[in-house]
């Protein structure tokens, strides 16, 4: 394995590379990072393709920068075309999980010339639109806590976290997994609570990840901080204002699908499944695959799956 320092405008994209051949661009979510993709690399590497794995900006080596407009869709798409400019002459394919999905969708949308595929996991392809996400969950959770509201206050989730860093991972990676109790990351707690407050810090931990695994991510956080990725979550409102020639758009290129059946995300809007038809604004959908008993992490908690999934999608390309 390998590892680039890309400059992307006047920041450093720390990218992770396996294989050669075709270029599988792979970007992570919160509160992840390019280890997230490990069991993806080492299956696709061997068959034939270049599988790229970028820190997005504010994680890991990459860049972090300090401003909440820093951390735009705009931004880290640029990054993401960055990335792929620099590491193939051919379009890429794009993977991208959590956050890491609408970062994707809106490098598809940007730079269709650099991208010919998109296989989003977790969360599924909506068109843009010029409306803000933070007010439909000010709407949905009136009342009561919802953890991206509760980001919005500058440095409490910060200072939450960095107390105890393998504690809050503990905690946020197994109430968003399959184990946890159904949707225990969306469970009804008072408005004022703190994002750690009432979530199960489970002994021992599911199998999935292994304690050498998260001593990678803990010394990331520890090194890096949580400034950065929780600022993705308060520039939400600067996204369709920077960005309105792609509201409304559909997504062009061959795309697919994958989540897990016991996923949070499928009930963040109560009374809907956000999972029930994932390709209806796609016009090149080729499937959608849940797995079965995964949660949130599906990439990592079905790794197995997850890559027969994206395998299938690579051979309809």
């Amino acid at each position: 394995m390998k590892t680039l320092e890309i400059k992307s405008g006047k920041y450093t994209i720390e990218v992770k590379t396996e294989g050669e051949g075709p270029l599988i661009l792979c970007v992570h979510g919160w509160p992840e990072s390019w280890y997230s993709w490990r069991h993806q690399m080492s299956h696709f590497a061997p068959k034939g393709y270049q599988v790229a794995a970028m820190s997005v900006r504010g994680y890991g080596n990459s860049s972090h920068p300090v401003g909440i407009e820093d951390y735009t869709l705009q931004a880290l798409s640029d990054d993401i075309a960055a990335v792929a400019r620099a590491l193939s002459p051919r379009p890429a394919i794009l993977f991208g999980h959590d956050w890491g999905a609408p970062q994707v969708y809106t490098a598809a949308l940007r730079f269709p010339e650099l991208f010919s595929a998109v296989a989003g996991l977790s969360v599924p392809f909506s068109p843009p639109s010029d409306s803000s996400m933070l007010d439909l969950w000010g709407l949905a959770y009136q009342g009561r806590f919802f953890y991206q509201t509760y980001f919005q206050k500058p440095g409490a989730v910060e200072a939450e976290l960095s107390e105890d860093v393998g504690l809050a991972l503990r905690k946020i990676y197994f109430a968003l997994s399959g184990e946890a109790p159904l949707n225990e990351w969306i469970k009804a707690k008072p408005q004022d609570a703190g994002l750690l407050d009432g979530l199960i810090d489970p002994e021992p931990f599911p199998d999935w990840m292994t304690m050498d695994d998260f001593a990678v991510y803990i010394d990331a956080f520890e090194k890096a901080g949580f400034v950065g990725p929780i600022h993705r979550y308060r520039a939400v409102p600067f996204d369709a204002v920077l960005l309105p020639e792609l509201n409304g758009r559909s997504l062009s290129q061959p795309s697919c699908f994958i989540g897990g059946s016991r996923d949070a995300v499928r009930s963040f809007i109560p009374g809907m499944d956000l999972y029930n038809d994932p390709g209806a604004n796609c016009d090149d959908f080729f499937e959608s695959t849940l797995i079965e008993g995964a949660g949130h992490w599906v990439q990592q908690e079905a790794p197995a799956e997850t890559n027969l999934a994206l395998e299938r999608f690579l051979k309809n390309l």
